[in-house]
């Protein structure tokens, strides 16, 4: 049974996986945004990584290791095998194609060690190997009691576990509980 976490605008984000869900300019990222605001040990990032072009993918998983005191070293190199990223690893981020770069930021996501994970359309740009290891992973957390993963996208992903699922349509977002 997944717990109530945290509330956000009145409604409940449970532990395990909730998918944020809505059209385009519907307020998903506003949404996760402001969770991030109201919570403390709660991270997002734009996985575009704007102005980060000169650094590595380990300059910039090490800057996010300051500021995510429950990283896991372990998990970040779980993840570049799995995502098949070792081979950039010494590129410069402006070096990587869009794919690559997302999948950088998704790394230092999924290896932060937050409460709240704020995944903003995760499996934009990525080859489909790369969305199965993240389909995979996520429905790995579905019974995580203390974490909360928040997917923003169009569409909930059936291949995914929901405990939640937030339909975000420009106004406070209305919720569904329960599995989707």
């Amino acid at each position: 049974m997944n717990q109530v976490l945290t509330e956000l605008n009145g409604h409940p984000i449970v532990s395990g996986l909730n998918a944020v869900i809505g059209d385009e300019g519907s307020g998903k990222t506003r949404f996760l945004r402001q969770l991030c605001d109201s919570q403390p040990n709660a991270v997002w990032l734009d996985t575009r990584l704007p102005d980060l072009d000169q650094l590595s993918p380990e300059e910039f998983w090490a800057q996010r290791k300051i500021v995510q005191p429950q990283w896991s070293d372990s998990l970040c190199n779980e993840l570049c095998k799995a995502l098949d990223l070792n081979a950039h690893l010494g590129k410069k981020l402006f070096m990587l194609s869009t794919g690559s770069r997302r999948k950088v930021a998704l790394v230092a996501l999924l290896s932060s060690g937050a409460q709240f994970i704020c995944l903003d359309q995760p499996f934009a740009a990525l080859d489909q190997a790369s969305v199965a290891v993240l389909c995979d992973f996520l429905n790995d957390m579905t019974e995580n009691p203390s974490r909360a993963w928040l997917v923003a996208d169009y569409e909930a992903d059936s291949k995914i576990n929901w405990a939640n699922v937030i339909r975000s349509n420009g106004t406070p977002p209305s919720i569904y509980n329960g599995a989707f």
